[in-house]
């Protein structure tokens, strides 16, 4: 169940927000365990590093014997795996298209991009791309779980994401705005199709399939 997160004005008896230092790990259902870390550690290269097996979740305490795998990245963070003994992949969700849920990895250039590409196609594996982003460049694949991963090489640097990090705010805020109003014609039966963004930064997406 998602969380739902409401305005709270900052109370002095709450400690200030620890800071998160780094992604630790993402977790994922596997169809099988090896054939998961044929993909991620001879593929990819992404070494496997720890393994948890257990009879019962330590979360919930409910009976569902699985087998836990993780894979490192060079930052020390992980992609993990669950292989359920079931030799069943998770179900994609019903009302999310294919493209949204997805993991980005980071990649150290362009040339990097290319090489994995074709390491990726060279064993069978489509790969959709490579991808102008404007500020990086993006190759999209499908591991064996139909989980749908992109490899990322960034463009701009750290001063250009800056100042494209003081806009995000008052743009989020007007996103929300023109949704608040939406929702009230939406109850009154004024809008029957989902709201669009109030910029298009990719023009020329649309111009190309047009």
């Amino acid at each position: 169940m998602a969380a739902v997160l409401h305005p709270n004005p900052a109370s002095p008896t709450l400690p200030a927000p620890p800071a998160i230092q780094q992604l630790h790990h993402y977790a994922y259902k596997a169809r099988d365990a090896e054939e998961t870390r044929h993909f991620y550690e001879d593929i990819l290269g992404l070494p496997l590093y720890h393994i948890i097996q257990s009879d019962h979740v330590p979360s919930t305490g409910e009976y569902c014997p699985y087998t836990h795998f993780f894979f490192r990245l060079q930052d020390g963070s992980f992609i993990a795996f669950f292989d359920l003994g079931d030799d069943q992949v998770a179900e994609p969700s019903p009302n999310t298209p294919k493209w949204v849920n997805h993991i980005s990895f980071r990649v150290d250039s362009q040339q990097d991009l290319r090489d994995m590409k074709a390491r990726l196609e060279a064993h069978g594996v489509e790969v959709l791309g490579i991808t102008d982003h404007h500020i990086f460049h993006s190759i999209y694949f499908f591991d064996p779980n139909g989980i749908r991963l992109e490899l990322t090489a960034q463009l701009a640097d750290e001063f250009q994401m800056l100042e494209e990090s003081k806009t995000c705010h008052a743009r989020l805020d007007e996103w929300t705005a023109r949704k608040e109003q939406w929702r009230r014609e939406r109850a009154e039966g004024k809008a029957s199709q989902p709201l669009k963004p109030q910029r298009n930064d990719r023009p020329e997406v649309g111009a190309k399939s047009a």
